[in-house]
C-alpha cells in the first residue's frame, strides 16, 4: 500500500544506511511530507548547529498521498536548518521526482553527515547506493541529471541536484529537478554543497497497492472536473504563472526598483501575454507543460529568442522571475527575463532571492552607499540588463567583493557593507520578500511577516482576499472544518478578521504539504477548490487511512507548532528585525504612489498591524511572544517533544 513506502536514514560520513517502517502512529500525528519533517528535523539536529556543518540533518520526502491515483501529488520537500535564516529551512517542488521516490519505495530520506569527497545517492527498488560524483563537480543542474542518466543507462531515472552555487555554498542555493522545478527558497542547496552530496537519483518499478481503487479514481474524476473547470487554472493553462504579473502590476502591487515603486511602467515586453507569444513562436502552440499527474499543465517551454544565450532551452519563466529580473531591478526585457531565468536554474540559485538582492544592491548604488569600488567597476544602475546578467554569475561564483558578499545572503551582507544598508533590505526573518507589495493589503502583509521560514507567499497568503468576495462566502470557506464567528470582512484593506484568514491558510497549506499535492489544487487562487472537507475520502480510497476534517486541521497545527518549536528554539524573538515576525520600517512609513486608486496613498498601519499579529498568535493558542502555551502544546501531543520516536 501507500503506507508501506519506508524511510530511510543515511549517514555521509559513515556510509551506513538503515531502512524503517513509519508507524502508524506517526502517520496519523503528521500525515507525510513536510509534517513529518519538521517532526525529523526538530528530533534529529541539536539547538545551534552550524546549518553548513556535519550535524545539520537534510530530510527529502513526498506527501502521504505521493504517486497514488490522486491528482497533482508531484510535490518534493526538502528541510533542514536553513544556511541563509538560521531557522527553519523549507522548500517545495514539482517534476516528477517524488512520485518516482514512492515507486522506489521511500517516502523520506534523513540524511546526517558529510561525505569526504563529491558523491550522489542512488536509489532504485528499494535499494540505496552512495556512489563517486567526482565526475559530476562543477556540472549544471541540466549537466548534472544527463550524466546520471548516461552513467547509469536509464533515461528513465529521475533526479534533484544542485549546480555550481550550491557546490559553491551560496546560502539560498536550490535543488533542482528536471530543468526548471525549483527547491528554491531558503538555501537547501547549499546544504547539500556542504555535505558534498551532488544529487539523489531514483529509479522505481516497485508498485503501490491502492486501498480502494475504482473509488479513488471516480472522487479524483471530481477533484479533476473541479480544478480544470476554475477560470484561474484555466488561464494557467494559456499563460501559466504570469498571469499573475500582469493583473498585480496593473493593479498596482509589486516592488519596482527594490521598493521604491509599486508599479513597473512601460513593460509592456515582460506582459504575460508578450512571455506568451516568445514561448508559442519557439516552441510551437503546443508548449505548455505540467508535473506527474496534473491537468493544469502552468508551466511554459521556451528558447531564449536572441542574445549571447540565443536557442537555449528552458522552462517558465514563473510569476517570481518576472518579478526577480524584470520589475525588481527595473528591467523591461523579455529577453532579460528570459536569460536571467535561464541562469538560475543551470546554476541552482533562487530566483527570487537573487533578483531582490541585486535590486536591493542597485539601490544602494544609486544612494552612494556602493560604489564602483565595491562593484569591480560595474554599473549597477536601475535597469541596466548586463549588470543584472553578470551579478547572477558573480553571485554563483562568488565572484568579486560584492559577488562573494550577496551570496552569504542579505542580513550578513548588509552587516558588512554597513551605512544603513539594512534599512532597504526587504526581508522577513532574514529571506528577501516575494517581489509583491503587501501595503494596500494588510492580510498578505500578516502572511509575510509570520511565515515560518521567511518571507514568504507560499505559507499563509490568503490570495483569495483580493476577490472580494461577499462575507457569507468567505464564511462558508473560512468557517469549515471548525466554527469560526468572528469578524470578516470582503474588503482587501481591511484589518479585521484577516488574522483568522491567514491562520486559516496556514493549517490548509500545511495540509497541502503533508498530503504532497500542489497549492494550485486548494484554495490558494481558486476559491472553490479543494480543502479540509475534500480531503478525508481521498486519503481513505487511496491508503486506507480514516481520517476527520478536523483531525486533519489539528494535524496541520500540531506541524505548524513543531515548526514555531524550531524556530523558538534556534532565537526566532517576536519584534527581532533580523528573526522576528515583523516588516522592513518602509511598509510603515513610505506610501504607495502608482496603481489604482486603492493603492495610492496605501501603508501599513502599526498598530493596527500590531493588534493583527496578536489575534493571529491568540487563534494559535500562542502567548503575546509568540510561544505556544503549555495548554496548546498539550492539546496537540507536543509537550514531550523532541520525543524521539522515529
Amino acid at each position: 500500500m501507500a503506507l508501506n513506502r519506508k524511510i530511510a536514514y543515511i549517514n555521509l560520513s559513515t556510509g551506513e544506511i538503515e531502512v524503517k517502517p513509519i508507524p502508524i502512529e506517526i502517520r496519523k500525528k503528521f500525515l507525510g511530507g513536510r509534517g513529518l519533517d519538521a517532526y525529523l528535523l526538530y528530533n534529529h539536529t541539536k539547538k545551534g548547529c552550524d546549518p553548513l556543518g556535519p550535524d545539520n540533518t537534510l530530510l527529502i520526502s513526498g506527501g502521504i498521498l505521493t504517486a497514488t491515483c490522486a491528482s497533482a501529488t508531484a510535490r518534493t520537500h526538502l528541510m533542514a536548518k536553513s544556511p541563509l535564516t538560521g531557522l527553519i529551512g523549507s522548500t517545495n517542488m514539482g517534476g516528477f521526482f517524488a512520485p518516482e521516490l514512492a515507486w522506489a519505495g521511500f517516502h523520506h530520506l534523513v540524511i546526517k553527515g558529510k561525505a569526504e569527497k563529491p558523491v550522489y545517492l542512488w536509489i532504485h527498488d528499494g535499494t540505496i547506493e552512495i556512489r563517486d560524483a567526482a565526475g559530476l563537480w562543477g556540472k549544471t543542474t541540466t549537466e548534472t541529471q544527463w550524466a546520471i542518466r548516461r552513467e547509469l543507462k536509464d533515461e528513465e531515472i529521475k533526479s534533484a541536484v544542485i549546480g555550481p552555487a550550491g557546490e559553491n555554498l551560496v546560502r539560498f542555493a536550490n535543488v533542482m529537478t528536471g530543468i526548471k522545478n525549483s527547491g528554491g527558497r531558503t538555501g537547501m542547496g547549499a546544504v547539500m554543497g556542504s555535505k558534498n552530496l551532488k544529487a539523489v537519483a531514483v529509479r522505481g518499478t516497485m508498485d503501490i497497492k491502492i486501498a480502494h481503487p475504482e473509488e479513488a479514481l471516480k472522487y479524483n474524476k471530481r477533484f479533476i472536473d473541479q480544478i480544470v473547470s476554475s477560470k484561474v487554472n484555466q488561464t494557467q493553462g494559456i499563460l501559466g504563472t504570469p498571469f499573475i504579473w500582469g493583473a498585480t502590476n496593473s493593479w498596482g502591487g509589486l516592488r519596482t526598483r527594490n521598493f521604491q515603486y509599486n508599479q513597473c511602467e512601460y513593460a509592456d515586453d515582460i506582459e504575460p501575454e508578450r512571455i506568451d507569444e516568445i514561448c508559442t513562436e519557439t516552441m510551437g502552440p503546443y508548449h505548455m507543460v505540467s508535473c506527474f499527474g496534473c491537468q493544469v499543465h502552468c508551466r511554459a517551454q521556451y528558447k531564449i529568442p536572441s542574445g549571447p544565450y540565443a536557442g537555449k532551452y528552458d522552462e517558465g519563466p514563473e510569476y517570481t522571475s518576472q518579478g526577480a529580473f524584470g520589475a525588481e531591478v527595473d528591467c523591461k526585457s523579455a529577453v532579460t527575463v528570459l536569460t536571467g531565468n535561464h541562469l538560475v536554474d543551470q546554476f541552482g540559485m533562487d530566483n527570487l532571492e537573487t533578483g531582490s538582492l541585486i535590486s536591493w544592491a542597485m539601490e544602494l548604488y544609486e544612494l552612494g552607499i556602493l560604489t564602483k569600488k565595491e562593484t569591480d567597476g560595474l554599473d549597477l544602475e536601475f535597469g541596466n540588463d548586463e549588470a543584472v546578467l553578470e551579478m547572477i554569475k558573480r553571485i554563483c561564483f562568488r565572484k568579486g567583493w560584492l559577488g562573494d558578499t550577496l551570496a552569504e545572503g542579505g542580513i550578513p551582507a548588509s552587516e558588512k557593507i554597513g551605512k544603513n544598508s539594512f534599512d532597504y533590505l526587504i526581508q522577513v526573518k532574514g529571506m528577501s520578500n516575494l517581489h509583491s507589495d503587501e501595503r494596500a493589503t494588510p492580510a498578505l502583509a500578516l502572511n509575510i511577516a509570520t511565515s515560518s521560514r521567511g518571507s514568504d507567499h507560499l505559507r499563509s497568503r490568503p490570495a483569495i482576499d483580493l476577490y472580494h468576495l461577499p462575507e457569507e462566502v468567505l464564511r462558508k470557506i473560512y468557517g469549515n472544518p471548525v466554527p469560526y464567528d468572528g469578524p470578516l470582512s470582503s474588503d482587501h484593506t481591511s484589518y479585521v478578521g484577516k488574522a483568522w484568514m491567514v491562520f486559516w491558510q496556514e493549517n490548509c497549506y500545511m495540509g497541502v504539504d503533508c498530503l504532497g499535492i500542489c497549492k494550485y489544487h486548494t484554495v490558494f487562487l481558486g476559491a472553490t477548490h479543494p480543502g479540509f472537507e475534500d480531503w478525508p475520502k481521498v486519503i481513505y480510497y487511496n491508503t486506507g487511512l480514516e481520517m476527520t476534517p478536523e483531525e486533519i486541521w489539528e494535524i496541520s497545527e500540531r506541524c505548524n507548532n513543531i515548526e514555531r518549536l524550531f524556530n523558538l528554539r534556534e532565537g526566532l524573538r517576536r519584534d527581532d528585525l533580523k528573526k522576528g515576525d515583523t516588516l522592513n520600517h518602509r511598509y510603515y512609513d513610505e506610501p504607495c504612489t502608482r496603481g489604482a486608486p486603492d493603492v495610492i496613498g496605501a501603508k501599513i498601519d502599526r498598530e493596527n498591524f500590531k493588534k493583527m499579529i496578536d489575534e493571529y498568535y491568540e487563534h494559535h493558542g500562542w502567548d503575546e511572544n509568540g510561544e505556544p502555551t503549555p495548554e496548546t502544546l498539550k492539546r496537540l501531543g507536543l509537550d514531550q517533544e523532541p520525543s524521539h520516536l522515529l
